[in-house]
């Protein structure tokens, strides 16, 4: 679902954070399901467990929050009208991971 190099810096940014250091990463990617509202910013892949990334969330109920998401549970859930979970190659991130997250929750929705 994610193309590899987008893949191999999410999981660049989770071996620094690993290394103790606290970042703020611009996401790296955005997951979307395309038949609702339902979106994912995420920064960072777990370097112990690869199928665990975090990042922003927005399950559409109007409580985005930062957390972690199975990436082989995206990858294989069967959504609205039975399409898969989309990644946005249009997305661009002009912000870090902390001002999505602040005005999402402003907003009850991520804004990209």
């Amino acid at each position: 679902m994610i193309p590899r190099s987008l893949f191999d810096e999410l999981l660049a940014n989770g071996m620094e954070t690993a290394r103790g250091k606290e970042c703020d990463f611009h996401p790296v990617v955005k997951l979307f399901d395309p038949n609702d509202s339902a979106v994912w910013l995420l920064t960072e892949i777990d370097p112990g467990d690869p199928s665990r990334a975090f990042g922003l969330c927005d399950l559409g109920q109007g409580f985005p929050e930062l957390g972690y998401v199975d990436l082989g549970g995206l990858a294989i859930a069967q959504l609205g009208f039975g399409l898969p979970v989309e990644i946005d190659r249009n997305f661009f991130p002009t912000r870090r991971l902390s001002e999505y997250a602040e005005e999402a929750r402003r907003k009850g929705r991520i804004v990209t």
